[in-house]
């Protein structure tokens, strides 16, 4: 993957790493390169971002642990950058997070969004476990029925 590159693989993955972990500018990552002696153009950062993002995104997919069958879905209402926001989040029985979505609305088209997204990454889950959240219910009963309407029609 970084064959015949004028950098090291351990330059190009650190600003990579850097620039999308932490709210780093690209001039940013070029200073930061300067500083330990090496000469890196931002637009040569950026050129690695757009490279590299995507293959490194496909690595850590296939290397990550796959999620549990049973899965704990709730929503919370939190304040991001000073906004109030719904955060639909599920975790799997070891805690790990399976999905989460950020929401303007607490509505059942949120709860079914987050929730085909999390099945479409994840498969379907043994059992959910939710809180007493009716709309959550209904969300689980709507993509349930969906999912095997498509089963159903792709058997024929």
């Amino acid at each position: 993957m970084f064959k015949g590159r004028h950098f090291d693989r351990s330059v190009i993955l650190l600003c990579v790493r850097w620039y999308l972990a932490y709210n780093l500018s690209l001039r940013d990552l070029e200073e930061m390169m300067a500083e330990r002696g090496l000469n890196v153009d931002h637009s040569t950062v950026h050129r690695w971002v757009a490279h590299f993002s995507p293959r490194l995104l496909e690595c850590f997919n296939r290397r990550k642990r796959a999620v549990t069958g049973k899965w704990h879905m709730d929503e919370t209402y939190i304040k991001v950058r000073g906004q109030w926001t719904y955060l639909y989040r599920a975790i799997d029985s070891v805690g790990d997070t399976v999905e989460f979505f950020f929401s303007e609305n607490r509505d059942l088209a949120a709860a079914k969004r987050f929730l085909q997204t999390a099945l479409e990454r994840h498969g379907r889950p043994d059992r959910i476990v939710i809180d007493g959240s009716q709309t959550n219910h209904e969300a689980i009963i709507s993509c349930d029925a969906e999912h095997r309407l498509r089963i159903e029609r792709g058997a024929h």
